[in-house]
């Protein structure tokens, strides 16, 4: 039969440690529960009296209470004072407490490992954050704040302000006429890839890709159902004359392909159309590095042609114009196409915060992302040009691609050479680059894709005398 709580008094034994007197208390007893002394059923003394068998104040024994009972080992009842809770004694023995120790710092056994220093990070996809407008940018996202939150439960934000102002940056940048209602907000172009297969009903059907091309793209398809084609690109991007009836999508970066560079002339741009509409295909334009020209004038964007907007689903991003971390994306896709999309990625959970939305909104709106684009177009252009300069320089022999546009260029090398194992040893001198064979599915291309946002013109030339020594 269960057995009757029993009055007892508390002879607590407090530590003479530098902790709050709440926690010392609170240990005290725990460490009554531990030995046995204290079991489930118990009742405790009054914060009152115990305060007086302790000669403290009562302040510290009502918070070590307070401690005990939102830990577990204690419950309170009005009119019945505390008592120990059931399991308590089993908590107590198996180490738990009711608030989290200091630590010591973690032992070392000897000097951490060297590490050879990483002098010329030049891998791509990094622009340069060290030149955009902090004052600008405070102000944007003060604005943002300023709005109070509501309790709205909808699926999502609407980001009315900022799908108006991407329609009219859109228009103005990428000659794309479109409303701000045909506009999406998704958080980043890799997770918005990941949505697409179901979304589309692409789940086990052929999508095309580039070779090489966006590895993140080609394994969201893969990885959601769909089964990619891989289609090898030239100097001209991808061949739409190798495109089959039989693809229900094919994924491009006409404008900047990924990695190699390549802009895809007009020509194919309206053979990719007439393979859209007498295939009923749908093409997926990732338009990546579109911002970023310079020794020639701005293709418009796919998207933009007569015709295109019921076959063209147009992917823009904020990562490379300001910043990566701020995982902004926004998709144009056929109208018919909208609401299936935009389910998918509220059932994902693909959302931007409103809060992020607002700022950009207002980043954009008051002038500041042209500032923003003029001052970066202008520096990466210069860190381009000296770049390619060092490298004519100091290693003449080797071809580049994809110099005319974008964040990177690729050093191409000759297929005899493992261009993974010339990333390693680059590294031990120092530079840190990506293998070009990385990208491809079956194709064999080699070479090295350097990335040049963030290498500033005086470091140019050191950076190419240690990718030469590192080749040699």
């Amino acid at each position: 039969m269960p057995r009757s709580p029993r009055t007892i008094s508390l002879a607590l034994r407090l530590d003479r440690s530098d902790r709050p007197l709440r926690h010392r208390i609170a240990d005290a007893v725990v460490a009554e529960l531990r030995e046995g002394r204290l079991r489930p059923g118990d009742p405790l003394p009054s914060t009152r009296v115990l305060a007086t068998e302790l000669e403290v104040s009562r302040g510290p024994v009502v918070a070590a209470y307070d401690e005990l009972a939102a830990a577990g080992f204690i419950e309170t009842r009005p009119g019945s004072g505390a008592a120990i809770a059931p399991g308590a004694d089993r908590a107590a023995r198996a180490g738990a407490l009711s608030s989290v120790e200091p630590m010591d710092p973690y032992p070392t056994t000897g000097p951490a490992p060297t590490r050879r220093e990483v002098r010329f990070d030049l891998r791509p996809g990094r622009p340069d954050v060290g030149f955009l407008d902090q004052t600008a940018w405070r102000r944007a996202w003060r604005q943002a704040a300023s709005q109070m939150p509501t309790n709205d439960l909808s699926p999502g934000p609407t980001h009315v302000r900022l799908r108006e102002v991407l329609a009219d940056h859109i228009r103005r940048s990428r000659g794309i006429p479109i409303a701000p209602d045909d506009l999406l907000i998704t958080p980043g172009v890799s997770a918005t890839l990941q949505a697409l297969p179901a979304a589309l009903g692409l789940v086990g059907r052929t999508v095309a890709v580039e070779d090489p091309g966006y590895v993140e793209a080609w394994t969201a398809f893969s990885d959601n159902g769909s089964r990619i084609r891989p289609l090898p690109v030239d100097d001209d991007g991808l061949d739409p004359a190798m495109l089959r009836r039989s693809d229900a999508a094919v994924y491009v970066t006409p404008s900047h392909q990924y990695p190699l560079g390549a802009r895809m002339p007009v020509a194919r741009r309206t053979a990719l159309l007439d393979w859209a509409r007498d295939t009923h295909g749908l093409v997926i334009e990732d338009d990546y590095d579109g911002e970023f020209r310079y020794d020639v004038s701005p293709l418009p964007a796919l998207r933009s042609l007569e015709g295109a907007d019921d076959h063209v689903l147009y992917i823009g991003t904020a990562s490379k114009i300001l910043v990566p971390t701020l995982r902004v994306a926004w998709l144009a896709p056929p109208t018919h196409l909208r609401e299936a999309i935009g389910l998918e990625l509220e059932r994902r959970s693909l959302l931007v915060n409103e809060m992020t939305g607002e700022a950009v909104a207002e980043f954009i709106s008051n002038g500041s992302l042209a500032a923003h684009h003029a001052r970066a177009a202008r520096t990466y252009a210069a860190r381009r040009a000296r770049l390619v300069a060092a490298l004519a320089r100091h290693l003449p022999d080797h071809r580049l691609s994809g110099v005319d546009a974008g964040l990177h260029l690729v050093l191409l090398l000759p297929e005899a050479i493992d261009d993974h194992e010339v990333s390693m040893s680059l590294l031990r001198h120092g530079v840190s680059v990506n293998p070009l064979s990385a990208y491809c599915v079956n194709s064999v291309r080699r070479g090295l894709v350097i990335g040049y946002a963030g290498l500033s013109e005086s470091h140019a030339d050191a950076a190419v005398r240690a990718l030469a020594r590192g080749l040699t």
